[in-house]
């Protein structure tokens, strides 16, 4: 039903095959697993461990992650269409080894020589996990120039930070994260800001506590108290850490549009079956008018959303300027998926607000999709003002 949902992705046929066989490994492989995967501990690592290694087998792993990397070099193009299969899972990415995709690309690019030896291997491999802090506590997410978190340089060489973040994704399982700091200067200086890697067994580093978003798990807030790195874990030029960023938000923002596509497909299909198979003594759900315009608000939703989605992955892959269209795309996936998630809900009764589908957790997606990764408000504001100042001539 990917494709009823979606419409016809004009995907060329070795990618569509794949694509097919990425959907049938999330279905039967990734969606059972899902309660132990929400769960997290031990139980969930062990279990994406062994889904990693059954991906691995198929051929399946690290698809979009550069051959030099150890990846299978899909390009960006390709690769879209594969992720929308991938993301029908929050748990996809990282069963497919997808997920380190944004880090692996940010060190090989602009990571020391040390960084690229030493991490980047067992990144691509799944035996490492990174994440990326750059929001604070009681700091506008949407203004980085207010970060307070400080790298000073250390007595005895390299950076010393002291700070804390929060909403940092996977932060409670990661090796590494990249702290997004201020090395020189004040807030709100425009210039100042740097990136650096912090392995999470550095002494001073500790997670504070987990941030439950909506209830469920994955969220976190750090504590950098004095934590020591050297100068090559310094991840890019000194100062330049908004260039760097904005590059990994680019290509993330298009990410999550994909997968957040494949999850509002997800929704439609059980709105769908659930409209077929559930009867009432008139007949089936579906002949109801009103659960018919469920079912077309949110195909109509999916088809506009999804060639949105896939300009903004085509640009971006060209090397163009891809700003409007990242942010047309990231606005109207959340959108979208909070749209079909909720309509899907509203067919299963009460049967869709328990946790015998998986359409809470693809609701709580789709809404915490509109705050995270810049909200709605930000994106919205940031397109009309490049269209507005755009020469039409």
């Amino acid at each position: 039903m990917l494709d009823v949902a979606l419409g016809d992705p004009q995907c060329p046929p070795e990618v569509r095959e794949l694509r097919d066989r990425v959907t049938d490994f999330v279905r039967t492989r990734v969606v059972p697993c899902e309660p132990i995967l929400d769960g997290g501990g031990p139980d969930a690592l062990a279990a994406l461990r062994r889904l990693g290694m059954e991906a691995k087998a198929e051929g399946l792993w690290a698809l979009p992650l550069p051959t030099e990397l150890g990846g299978q070099g899909l390009p960006l193009r390709s690769y879209a269409h594969v992720a929308e299969a991938e993301g029908a899972s929050d748990h996809g990415p990282a069963a497919l080894g997808s997920a380190s995709l944004l880090d692996a690309l940010m060190l090989w690019r602009h990571g020391s020589a040390r960084v690229r030896d030493r991490y980047l291997a067992p990144l691509v491999a799944g035996d490492l996990r990174a994440c990326y802090a750059m929001t604070e506590p009681g700091v506008p997410g949407t203004d980085p120039f207010l970060t307070t978190t400080r790298a000073d340089d250390s007595e005895g060489g390299g950076w010393r930070l002291t700070g804390r973040k929060w909403f940092a994704s996977g932060a409670a399982g990661a090796d590494l994260v990249t702290v997004l700091a201020r090395t020189d200067g004040r807030a709100p200086e425009r210039n100042g800001l740097s990136l650096l890697l912090v392995p999470t067994v550095s002494c001073g580093f500790r997670v504070v506590r987990e941030l439950p978003v909506l209830g469920a798990a994955g969220q976190a807030e750090i504590e950098l108290d004095g934590v020591v790195v050297d100068d090559g874990h310094l991840i890019g030029a000194r100062g330049q850490a908004l260039a760097v960023a904005a590059e990994r938000l680019q290509l993330g923002r298009v990410l999550r549009s994909l997968r957040w596509l494949g999850q509002a497909a997800r929704a439609f299909e059980l709105m769908r079956e659930r409209a077929v198979t559930r009867t009432r003594s008139r007949g089936p759900l579906g002949d109801l008018q009103l659960v018919q315009r469920h079912v077309f608000e949110s195909l109509l939703a999916l088809r506009t959303t999804r060639p949105l989605v896939h300009e903004a992955a085509s640009r971006l892959d060209a090397g163009g300027d891809a700003h409007v269209e990242v942010g047309l795309a990231k606005v109207a996936a959340a959108r979208t998926l909070q749209l079909v998630a909720d309509a899907a809900i509203q067919v299963h009764g009460a049967a869709g607000l328990g946790p015998d589908t998986a359409l809470p957790a693809l609701f709580r997606t789709g809404r915490a999709a509109r705050v995270l990764d810049g909200p709605d408000e930000l994106h919205i504001t940031s397109v009309a003002r490049r269209v507005l100042r755009t020469d039409p001539a």
